[in-house]
């Protein structure tokens, strides 16, 4: 195994972990143990388990936002649909036990550290993202519709360990299309 192909490996480990298990309960042996590696391996990647969080949280927001762009025609009729549906994928493949983004706000909140600020910058940059949106289909409240369009997003993330994904993306769907709708 290469260097980039071991520190992927650990990546890998390093999230499905701290997503089954919360980034408290996760070690850095049992992230070794389960990656195969040497313990020098891992420290020469990351000098700590706070930088291994960090990359684990880039990583996943990369993932997440190309899953986005790949679904959402800019060109479309009904973008704000697409957004909704594609994130609903990813609950389902991804995210089906809640927000990896949310539980590392919760448990680094206040240390005044950089996985903190990565999990928050994530949320800006979706409030952000639909703002964008909305000046490119020439809405005037934009800024309106990137808060409705977050908050359904981040209900539908709350919503799904307790409905399921699909459940919880086809209230969701439903409640766009109004969203959208009123705001024509």
């Amino acid at each position: 195994m290469s260097g980039s192909s071991k520190k992927e490996a650990l990546l890998k480990v390093a999230e499905r972990l701290f997503y089954e298990h919360g980034f408290r309960g996760v070690g850095l042996k049992q992230i070794i143990r389960e990656a195969n590696v040497a313990t020098m391996t891992l420290y020469n990647h990351f000098p700590s388990k706070d930088n291994l969080v960090e990359e684990v949280l880039k990583k996943r927001e990369e993932r997440y936002w190309s899953y986005l762009d790949s679904s959402v025609e800019l060109d479309s009729d009904s973008p704000f649909i697409l957004a909704v549906e594609a994130h609903g994928r990813w609950l389902k493949e991804e995210s089906y036990k809640g927000d990896m983004f949310l539980r590392a706000i919760e448990d680094y909140a206040g240390t005044n550290n950089e996985i903190e600020k990565i999990a928050r910058g994530h949320k800006a940059k979706l409030l952000e993202y639909f703002q964008q949106l909305a000046q490119k289909k020439g809405k005037e409240n934009e800024l309106d519709i990137a808060i409705q369009m977050t908050l359904l997003l981040e209900g539908t993330t709350s919503m799904t360990p307790l409905i399921g994904a699909e459940k919880a993306t086809e209230y969701s769907i439903a409640m766009a299309k109004t969203l959208v709708q009123q705001s024509l």
